[in-house]
């Protein structure tokens, strides 16, 4: 987390770069990781958060850069722990059939916070999913805004 909120200042610190209207996102385990890094600052203008998990454990013990029999440092790494803690515009996005069944649901009935919204795109899964949303995100951003809601996903391509 330290080294994308390292590199956030640099991006924020060039002179082509509105600090202001810098968004973050990012895919599978990168999904995660960005809304770890969303529940720890305010930086963002929003995250997008593509397939990620609720839990480490949803790892099934892989990829865990910890003890995964420390409960307290699965925790640390595990998003859904953290949800009220976001205080920027969170939207996280699964295909339907996506890989880490269940983790947007698990996500979405724990969460109270109004600053994140949890979409499940019909139609796709954990991959088939990104091309289209980074299409739509992009413009929405362009456009000075994100305004996903589910209507405007079930058509997505």
């Amino acid at each position: 987390m330290d080294d994308i909120l390292a590199a956030t200042e640099h991006l924020a610190a060039l002179p082509y770069v509105d600090p202001k209207q810098i968004y973050l996102g990012g895919h599978s385990t990168g999904g995660t990781l960005v809304m770890l890094v969303g529940e720890t600052t305010d930086r963002y203008r929003g995250i997008i958060s593509l397939g990620p998990v609720a839990a480490a454990e949803q790892y099934g013990g892989q990829f865990v850069y910890c003890d995964p029999n420390d409960e307290s440092e699965m925790r640390l790494r595990s998003p859904m722990h953290w949800l009220h803690c976001v205080e920027s515009p969170m939207y996280v996005l699964e295909g339907a059939s996506g890989n880490w069944d269940g983790a947007i649901e698990l996500m979405a009935d724990a969460n109270g916070n109004p600053k994140i919204e949890f979409f499940r795109v019909p139609g796709h899964d954990h991959f088939s999913v990104i091309a289209p949303l980074v299409e739509v995100i992009a413009d929405e951003i362009v456009g000075g805004k994100i305004k996903l809601n589910r209507q405007s996903l079930l058509n997505l391509r």
